[in-house]
């Protein structure tokens, strides 16, 4: 067994496949069979069923998967940690956000650390809820991953929580919509107005299953994973929308108008890394997010 293999492995259940691994890899396909095959053999077992061009886990390679990340990202740190002597001028640090916190404090992490190091690349991962950020770090399939919650996160004995802020739930309507020249708006007043929602999940969907428990009636216009969705369907008119002041400035910038919600309600924003020794990128972009936090 290689390491080789185990990535070629961890390829094909990324990409749902061998032909689209085998494109992502720069690899022929009967190349990379042959070096699962090799694993396979090695191991003992069969990870894969070959279902026509389907390749589904078996028991056996879901056993692997989380012991070849970790040997995988192991071999990653090795070789990130070479690259610190050398002031961090290459590598790729992989970070999963939820959708509104991609917006901001993303944004402005990533130039801030893109700024001071930019050789390091960064691959951002969406994940949809707080359970799925901390899951994907800590399978260890990304090192840092960014979420929000309604209240403090807390560390646990897999990951490491940095605070890192609030962010108030603000509504984004059409321009020429409801509530013209507010600058807030009351939560009772959303009575009978149709919004745009996430997921279950999701802390927009949470407010908003709060305001309909509180006996606030409001309908469902719309319920999308695709965030990106968002500010279109509230510009076509299709609803309100409940988000993050994360997304205020790109929300006024493409003619929206965006109300504070009062009373004030937030989320908590924070930074999750995995216990035990970080590769060099994930520590520098740590220190750089808690920097920005405290100032």
């Amino acid at each position: 067994m290689d390491i080789r293999q185990l990535e070629y492995f961890l390829a094909i259940v990324d990409r749902g496949g061998f032909n689209r691994a085998a494109s992502a890899l720069y690899v022929s396909q009967p190349s990379l069979s042959q070096a699962v095959r090799t694993l396979e053999r090695d191991l003992g077992s069969q990870l894969f069923h070959r279902i026509g061009r389907r390749a589904v886990l078996t028991e056996a390679g879901k056993a692997l998967i989380e012991p070849a990340r970790e040997a995988v990202r192991g071999l990653e740190t090795a070789r990130a940690s070479v690259a610190a002597v050398q002031e961090l001028r290459e590598g790729r640090l992989h970070v999963a956000s939820m959708p509104s916190q991609a917006v901001e404090p993303l944004t402005t992490l990533v130039r801030d650390f893109s700024r001071r190091y930019p050789g390091v690349s960064v691959a951002v991962k969406a994940a949809f809820t707080t359970r799925e950020v901390i899951d994907l770090v800590r399978t260890g399939a990304v090192e840092l991953g960014l979420l929000a919650s309604a209240g403090p996160v807390r560390g646990t004995e897999a990951v490491v929580a940095h605070a890192l802020g609030s962010q108030r739930f603000v509504l984004v309507v059409p321009g020429d919509g409801p509530f013209a020249g507010r600058t807030a708006v009351q939560c009772h007043e959303l009575a009978g107005q149709r919004l745009i929602v996430g997921q279950p999940g999701t802390g927009m969907r949470a407010y908003v299953d709060g305001l309909r428990a509180r006996g606030i009636d409001v309908a469902v216009a719309a319920e999308t994973e695709h965030r990106v969705a968002l500010l279109p369907l509230v510009l076509a008119g299709v609803g309100l929308a409940v988000v993050t002041d994360s997304w205020r400035d790109v929300a006024r910038a493409l003619g929206a108008r965006v109300l504070d919600i009062e009373p004030r309600t937030t989320l908590d924003v924070a930074l999750v890394s995995r216990r035990g020794i970080l590769s060099p990128a994930a520590a520098a972009f740590v220190t750089t997010a808690t920097r920005d936090a405290g100032t």
